[in-house]
């Protein structure tokens, strides 16, 4: 046991060596010290379940756990590195053009730039990426302070950053923590990267209007993410910042906190929302009706993007243009047991297309096609069999199946149906509200934080349970859905731009009663951290057949 009162005990937790330090040494001098076996270059540390940058001095026993670039926190700090150094480069070069980092696309970023009154050709990306690679090799520090919220935004006034005034204006927290680049100053949620000579991986590509900013692969920080375009997918999120601008917003948390301060602008702000995520609905309808020979419709997307509730409205879409719309469950077509594949770990794998017994599908789709009856399987998750309960169905002229489920875009699944008949839906909660013009909100934060409120009122799960399964439902999303999103015939966005500030309210009592010992304790704080931004709208002016209330309970639909 230590009693000198100027060491402190440290334990790492990648080596499970324990230390003694001096009083104030910084996690960098640690790393260089006990050098654990990391496959990659660090990036940031984790400080009892906190991400903390390698700065930060300790002067309290801590544990400690250093993150490399192929973990998630570690490729969130790179990827806010890499934007700070982005954002520097195109002020140095272009001083009144503004920087707006719209949303993630194809396994990078889209960025706007503002003010600009020339067009974006190569000559400019090379410019930018060359003023980037001269920042890097500078390896100029990325330097942080904690400092009065009245002297912030102060500077980023004088700066002309006014989102991000707003945004700090709205909340009133005593003291902000911003950083600093060579003499220009940015808001980050979270810790950067000691230095710009860490960032050594990125690339420009003109993509639309705009810039595409392509980041290294999460998985093997050495090589970047290959560049798929994803243009349904852009032209999603373009219709919806259309719709921010029908709304008067400009999508910054800020200015939402402001609106929804006052209640007939909040009340006018949801059902306006809520009208247009209508109307495509309709629209989508519309489109099924119109093509005349569609028989069956797909519905895919990731976890907690709300594909039951969209597949019931749109069923009373299409009842209102004269369909029978019949519901059928993928999850019955499963194979027994006995015959599901598994993963790598050798745990069943009920996330793979191997899992669907495809020909069987196949076989009873083409059969309903051509008018013919089927005994409708029912699968008995408790013996993991399949079985037959003596119902039976057969389509009329005007049914029309829907079928949701995370293979309903994988050509494999109805590789023996007439193309002709199907009509393919790709549905996610595509976020398109940002904290400022450099922080923006990852859709995937969204879903996740539906899905902690799902699970613990309708499913009896603990934040801790829900995230802790959070990772594998990503991989699965990731080997099974994002690939085939472009094959749909219509993309449809389930977020609501208020919704966050609806979520807040019953997602912080979930996530508060974790404990700091937690191994989820880590993304419990990043979370608890980002929703401290939103004010709350309550959920009575939420209408009983949006979207919303899948997660948040009290809607019309039977789940």
């Amino acid at each position: 046991m230590n009693t000198d009162p100027n060491l402190i005990e440290i334990f790492c937790a990648n080596n499970k060596q324990k230390k003694y330090y001096p009083l104030g040494t910084n996690l960098l001098d640690i790393y260089n010290d006990i050098k654990p076996d990391l496959k990659y270059k660090v990036i940031v540390a984790k400080v009892n379940n906190v991400t903390k940058d390698l700065k930060f001095k300790l002067f309290k026993p801590k544990k400690i756990e250093f993150i490399s670039a192929d973990q998630p926190a570690g490729m969130r700090a790179y990827v806010r590195s890499l934007s700070f150094i982005f954002c520097n480069a195109v002020n140095k070069l272009y001083p009144n053009v503004k920087v707006r980092i719209e949303h993630p696309i194809a396994k990078g970023y889209y960025c706007k730039l503002l003010n600009n009154n020339q067009p974006i050709d190569q000559k400019m990306v090379d410019n930018i990426k060359k003023e980037m690679q001269r920042i890097v090799d500078a390896d100029i520090q990325f330097n942080m302070a904690n400092v009065a919220t009245e002297e912030a935004i102060d500077i980023f006034t004088k700066q002309g950053s006014p989102e991000t005034v707003t945004l700090l204006k709205s909340k009133g927290f005593l003291y902000t923590r911003i950083y600093e680049l060579d003499g220009r100053y940015d808001w980050f949620l979270a810790p950067l990267a000691p230095s710009t000579g860490y960032i050594t991986l990125f690339d420009l590509k003109i993509y639309h209007d705009g810039i595409y900013l392509q980041i290294p692969n999460r998985k093997n920080p050495t090589e970047l993410e290959t560049f798929i375009p994803q243009d349904k997918l852009f032209s999603t999120f373009s219709e919806h910042s259309e719709w921010n601008g029908i709304m008067g917003f400009s999508g910054n948390v800020g200015e939402m906190n402001n609106v929804v301060t006052n209640k007939e602008y909040a009340s006018a702000m949801i059902k306006i929302a809520e009208s247009l995520q209508a109307k495509k609905i309709v629209k989508i309808a519309d489109e099924i009706t119109n093509r005349g020979k569609i028989k069956m419709v797909l519905i895919a997307g990731p976890s907690s993007s709300g594909k039951t509730t969209f597949s019931k409205r749109l069923s009373v879409e299409l009842a209102v243009n004269g369909y029978i719309p019949v519901a059928l469950s993928m999850d019955d077509y499963f194979h027994p047991r006995t015959l599901t594949p598994r993963d790598e770990n050798g745990d069943f794998d009920f996330e793979s297309i191997y899992s669907v017994d495809l020909d069987f599908f196949n076989k009873d789709m083409n059969t309903l096609l051509e008018g013919g009856e089927i005994d409708l399987p029912h699968y008995n998750f408790e013996k993991g069999e399949r079985e037959f309960l003596g119902k039976k169905l057969k389509l009329t002229d005007r049914s029309i199946l829907i079928i949701e489920g995370i293979h309903a875009l994988n050509p494999m699944l109805t590789s023996k149906v007439p193309e002709e008949t199907i009509f393919r839906v790709y549905i996610s909660a595509l976020t398109t509200i940002s904290f400022d013009n450099h922080n923006w909100i990852p859709t995937r934060d969204n879903r996740l934080l539906r899905r902690i409120i799902r699970d613990y009122n309708y499913r009896g799960y603990s934040a801790e349970e829900t995230i802790s399964r959070w990772d594998k439902v990503m991989e699965g999303e990731e080997k099974w859905i994002f690939p085939y999103q472009e094959n749909a015939d219509m993309v449809f966005n389930s977020a609501l731009i208020f919704e966050i500030c609806v979520l807040k309210k019953f997602a912080e009592p979930i996530l508060s009663v974790v404990p700091e010992s937690s191994p989820e304790y880590h993304e419990v704080h990043r979370l608890l951290n980002f929703l401290r931004y939103f004010s709350i709208v309550p959920e009575v002016e939420i209408p009983l057949n949006s979207l919303l209330r899948e997660f948040l309970g009290g809607g019309t639909f039977k789940y």
